[in-house]
C-alpha cells in the first residue's frame, strides 16, 4: 500500500475519536465543522508543481485498506474542501471564491486516482458564469482525471448556469486504466428562469473525452448558442435543463444497465418532466445518457433517483450526505 503523503491543507478541527475516519462522526454523519479544506498554496504537495491562480490538484490512493486524499491544493479562485477525507470512498468539493465565473477566468483541475482507490468530487452549488461585459474570451474550466487499474471515481457537480449575455467553455479528459470506473454527470440548465432568462448566454460549449487503456472510448461536445432566425430559447422551448451521464467500469456498470433496461421498457410520453435515452459504450461494460427536462428540479429529482447506484462504491448517498 503506498504511503500517505502530507495534505497541504488547514484543518478545521480534530477528527473525532473511537476510530472514526476523519471528517465523519462514529455513526457516518459528515460533519461541515471536522471537514479539511485545501491551502491556496504556490506549489502542490503531490508534485510540487507551481499552481497559476485558478489551478488546483488533488490525489487519492488506497491507504491501509482504505481510500484516502494524499494530495491537495488549490489557488483562489478555485477552493477544494474535503468533507470526508478517507473512508469507502474520499470526497471532495469544489468552491468557487466569488460565487462564480466571468469571461476570461481560468480554472484548472488535475484529478488522480491510485490503483484501488475511490473518490466522489461535486460542487457546493451551481457554477455560474457571469455575463461578459467586454470581450475577452470565455471562462473556461478545465478538468484532467487519470484513474488507476481498478480506481473509482464519480465527478457529480451542480449544473452550470450561465447568466444571460455569458461565455463558457469547459473541456474535461479521463484517462481510465483497465478495470477503473467513472461515473459522470455534465449538466447545463437555462439560467435565471425567474428573472425572465431562459437560454439568454451568448454561448456555452462542453468537451468530455473518455479514453480506456489509452484508446478513445467516448467523445461527446455541446455547443448551444443564437442562430440567425432561431434563438436558442425558442429552439428549447419546452426544456430548461440538458445533461449527459456516463457510466463505465465495473463499479458503476450493473447500476447503469438496470436504468439503462428501465428506460427501454418505459412508454414513449413526450409530455413527460424528463425525457431519456441509453447507448452502450462501444468497449467494456457502460452506457451513456442523455438527458432533456422541463425543469432544473425535475432534473435533480430525476438524477437523485437514477443514479442511486452509486451510494454503494461512494460509501454513501452522494446527493444527501454531501456534508
Amino acid at each position: 500500500m503506498p504511503t500517505a503523503h502530507p495534505i497541504a491543507t488547514s484543518r478545521i478541527s480534530d477528527a473525532p475519536g473511537g476510530g472514526a475516519a476523519p471528517g465523519r462522526a462514529p455513526g457516518g454523519a459528515v460533519h461541515a465543522s471536522r471537514a479539511i479544506a485545501c491551502l491556496e498554496v504556490g506549489r502542490a504537495p503531490c508534485d510540487n508543481v507551481p499552481l497559476a491562480p485558478g489551478e488546483g490538484r488533488l490525489a487519492f490512493a488506497s491507504v491501509d485498506g482504505a481510500s484516502a486524499l494524499v494530495g491537495c491544493a488549490a489557488r483562489s479562485p478555485l477552493q477544494i474542501v474535503v468533507p470526508r477525507p478517507r473512508g469507502v470512498a474520499s470526497w471532495a468539493v469544489l468552491v468557487s471564491h466569488g460565487g462564480g465565473l466571468v469571461a476570461g477566468d481560468r480554472v484548472r483541475l488535475d484529478v488522480t486516482v491510485g490503483e484501488g482507490a475511490s473518490a466522489l468530487v461535486t460542487t457546493q452549488a451551481e457554477t455560474k458564469a457571469y455575463r461578459a461585459q467586454a470581450p475577452g474570451g470565455d471562462a473556461l474550466q478545465e478538468l484532467t482525471v487519470r484513474l488507476g487499474a481498478g480506481a473509482t471515481l464519480a465527478l457529480l457537480p451542480d449544473p452550470v448556469s450561465c447568466f444571460a449575455g455569458a461565455r463558457y467553455a469547459q473541456r474535461q479528459r479521463f484517462e481510465l486504466a483497465a478495470g477503473a470506473s467513472l461515473l459522470l454527470c455534465d449538466a447545463v440548465v437555462a439560467g435565471r428562469v425567474a428573472r425572465g432568462e431562459r437560454w439568454a448566454f451568448a454561448s456555452y460549449r462542453s468537451e468530455n473525452r473518455v479514453l480506456l487503456e489509452g484508446a478513445l472510448l467516448a467523445h461527446d461536445a455541446l455547443a448551444l448558442a443564437d442562430r440567425p432566425g432561431r434563438p436558442l430559447a425558442a429552439r428549447l422551448a419546452d426544456f430548461d435543463a440538458l445533461a449527459l451521464v456516463l457510466a463505465a467500469g465495473p463499479a458503476f456498470a450493473p447500476g447503469a444497465a438496470a436504468l439503462a433496461a428501465r428506460i427501454a421498457e418505459a412508454s414513449a410520453d413526450p409530455s413527460a418532466p424528463v425525457l431519456a435515452s441509453a447507448s452502450p459504450l462501444p468497449r467494456g461494460p457502460g452506457f451513456a445518457f442523455r438527458l432533456a427536462a422541463r425543469s432544473a428540479a425535475a432534473l435533480d429529482a430525476w438524477l437523485r433517483a437514477a443514479l442511486s447506484f452509486a451510494a454503494g462504491p461512494l460509501g454513501g448517498d452522494p446527493f444527501t450526505r454531501r456534508w
